[in-house]
């Protein structure tokens, strides 16, 4: 079966967007919150707020069958 790339409908704070992507690399999300507020910070942060809702936007919701 094919992986496929969700906003997260359990681990969100937001949007799920990173929820999601940990998810998706099997990787705890925590981790990618903390790189991804690191990588925010150093590019002074719009960037980052940009990517952010882009992928908000893209990504679709995970159906409710669909197991982290």
């Amino acid at each position: 079966m094919k992986k496929k790339l969700y906003r997260s409908n359990t681990d969100k704070m937001l949007c799920g967007v990173l929820g999601g992507l940990a998810e998706y690399l099997n990787v705890d999300s925590t981790l990618i919150r903390i790189l991804y507020a690191a990588l925010c910070v150093f590019s002074a942060g719009f960037p980052g707020l940009v990517l952010y809702i882009i992928c908000a936007v893209i990504i679709p919701a995970a159906p409710f069958d669909v197991e982290p």
